[in-house]
């Protein structure tokens, strides 16, 4: 039963690291991460698109107006000379101003262009981070099944081992297996226990040579039972 048990211990450990597992939930943290950068370069791209529109409508209607007094000027609908020159320092005025608002409309866009760039590369990089945790996690889980088939094997076995084992020493043992690290009984074998790896004294070899088969034999220095076999070296 004890070499059920730590079969069936093995393959607990077993389902409860598989690989796949820990590298799908790096995966699933680091897909979290560039989620959240994909949602706020989209706000960043969408603000700035507004932004550049806005940008684009302010230099318009300034050539609006610039195109407008230019006209008036060339049509020779200003005929004040005074009015001409307050119209000509305007368009000056004008000039610049539009200058500038290009200025604003060129680091806008450069802005949008770069937030739209990140915004592809994390948005491919999401992707292919949902496609590897796809794949991680059918590998995960054809794991965890076969595992699980294993483990409900073994476990049947375990079941009708114990139904013949009476209930005292079904006791001990599980206190023992509790106490002693999953490991409640031990092979004799080349009169060393195999729990505590300690060899026996002859004497107590010579008692346990001479104990009727029957009975149950516990190590003198780990108290685990002790089950003889063909490489005892009794």
């Amino acid at each position: 039963m004890q070499e059920l048990d730590s079969r069936l211990d093995a393959l607990r450990h077993q389902l409860a690291t598989i690989p796949e597992a820990a590298a799908l939930a790096e995966l699933t943290a680091r897909r979290g991460e560039v989620d959240d950068t994909v949602r706020d370069l989209r706000v960043e791209v969408e603000d700035l698109t507004a932004e550049q529109k806005r940008a684009d409508a302010d230099v318009e209607q300034v050539k609006a107006r610039r195109t407008r007094d230019q006209g008036m000027i060339d049509a020779g609908s200003i005929t004040d000379p005074k009015a001409l020159q307050r119209m000509l320092g305007e368009l000056e005025s004008l000039h610049r101003r539009i200058s500038d608002l290009e200025d604003v409309e060129i680091e806008v866009m450069e802005r949008l262009e770069t937030a739209q760039a990140a915004l592809e590369e994390h948005t491919a990089e999401l992707a292919k981070l949902d496609r590897d945790v796809e794949a991680l996690g059918h590998t995960r889980a054809h794991k965890a099944r076969e595992l699980d088939e294993q483990v409900a094997v073994v476990a049947a076995e375990r079941k009708t081992t114990a139904s013949g084992v009476p209930a005292d020493l079904l006791a001990l043992y599980e206190k023992l297996r509790e106490q002693k690290g999953g490991t409640g009984a031990a092979a004799l074998r080349r009169r060393e226990c195999s729990g505590c790896r300690l060899s026996l004294n002859p004497s107590d070899l010579a008692i346990i040579a001479a104990a009727p088969t029957d009975e149950v034999i516990r190590c003198e220095e780990c108290s685990r039972i002790l089950v003889r076999t063909g490489e005892s070296g009794l």
